[in-house]
């Protein structure tokens, strides 16, 4: 827990067996030059999206070999591997599962021993999710995966907030995927290319962006791999110049994003590191605190130990879902949530707490047990960036 260096590196290998998945089914397809294409194309345009979705080792990136194998393994009417994949996928993210479409179609397609490979695809998607399920407790299992917060699922209450984000990372997106969007447009205009299963693949995909109504940038990252796969088909029907083509335009989007990656300014970040180099000095090393915000990097980068289990706001107050105000609040936290939270301060005060909230509407004076605890034990002791300080007087 010193180092972020094996998850970076393990965001990194995952990558690298997504290009190779695509680079096989392309193969096997089309031949090796395609092949080889779509691995590099894949490469490419991973990281065209905003460097905080797409350049960091996001729960999307450890998805995405999973799908890119569940397609692969279909191909090759390897359907038990097929089903493992899409359980891995779904397990990672829950959206993952949109792979189970071309999955099917594919199922369809096979000439023969259909009944047979239904069999084993189920059994292959089912045996991972129902070990998972009983490792952790069935009831506990599908709250946290699937009913846990319905506020969250849901389009009221911001529209115009979330509709501006998917306008703006679906733009952030075609940017990075300047060079695989033309040929795939050109070869719809004047051909077929009989990849019914990478269309099926890229609209389960588009569904589960969708998905919620939220529309952050890392969610865009399930669309690249069916995009690249029928980008990789179309260049196969068009003159050799248009790969070439293809190529040079996704490197420059490529070393565009890269840049924007490595030479944007960081706000957030340089708020966070501020705040943390002031609770470590306000604070002894056994001290527990608690953050009242959004980044629970703060713990780790102070080296104190959290007050409570919720490390952000998120799960208390639905702001996580990326809310804008009419749908913040106690109310909207995950079903017992708040009843936990206040018995783990009642027992454990923390030696200090953070109001991190800085106008946003997850502040404590729109929470009235957040507001109470706060009156009852602590003071306002200092202002840090905006972020407000309180120690404990009893």
């Amino acid at each position: 827990d010193g180092s972020l260096g094996p998850l970076r590196l393990a965001a990194v290998a995952a990558q690298l067996l997504t290009a190779l998945a695509l680079a096989s089914t392309a193969r096997r397809r089309w031949g090796d030059r395609a092949g080889r294409a779509a691995g590099v194309l894949y490469l490419l345009v991973s990281v065209g999206l905003n460097p905080e979705d797409a350049q960091a080792a996001t729960f999307e990136v450890f998805m995405l070999p999973f799908t890119a194998a569940a397609v692969r393994c279909a191909d090759r009417g390897q359907w038990t591997r097929a089903g493992l994949a899409v359980a891995g996928a779904c397990l990672t993210k829950q959206t993952g599962g949109a792979a189970l479409a071309p999955v099917l179609w594919l199922l369809y397609q096979h000439p023969y021993g259909r009944s047979t490979a239904l069999l084993r695809t189920v059994v292959g998607v089912a045996l991972p999710v129902v070990a998972a399920a009983l490792l952790t407790g069935p009831s506990r299992f599908l709250f946290w995966t699937v009913t846990g917060s319905s506020s969250y699922a849901t389009f009221a209450g911001s529209e115009l907030h979330v509709l501006a984000r998917g306008l703006t990372n679906a733009l952030i997106l075609a940017a990075g995927c300047a060079g695989l969007l033309p040929p795939v447009v050109r070869v719809l205009r004047i051909a077929r290319t009989g990849a019914a299963d990478l269309w099926l693949w890229l609209i389960a995909s588009a569904g589960a962006v969708l998905l919620g109504f939220h529309f952050f940038g890392h969610y865009y990252l399930q669309l690249i791999p069916p995009l690249v796969l029928l980008a990789t088909g179309a260049l196969q029907i068009l003159p050799p110049y248009r790969l070439t083509s293809a190529l040079l335009t996704s490197a420059a989007a490529c070393a565009l994003f890269l840049l924007w990656g490595l030479l944007a300014p960081r706000p957030d970040l340089a708020h966070t590191e501020r705040l943390a180099a002031a609770v470590q000095a306000r604070t002894g090393t056994a001290d527990r605190v608690l953050v009242w915000g959004i980044h629970p990097e703060t713990y780790w980068l102070a080296g104190r130990v959290p007050a409570s289990r919720y490390l952000t706001a998120g799960l208390l107050t639905n702001y996580s879902g990326g809310r804008d105000g009419p749908q913040v609040g106690e109310k909207y936290g995950v079903a017992g949530a708040w009843p936990v939270f206040r018995g783990e301060l009642a027992s454990r005060p923390p030696a200090l707490v953070v109001d991190d909230s800085r106008g946003l509407p997850f502040a404590p004076d729109r929470l009235p047990s957040l507001r109470r605890f706060l009156d009852s034990r602590y003071q306002r002791a200092a202002v840090v960036d905006g972020a407000v300080f309180y120690v404990r007087t009893r």
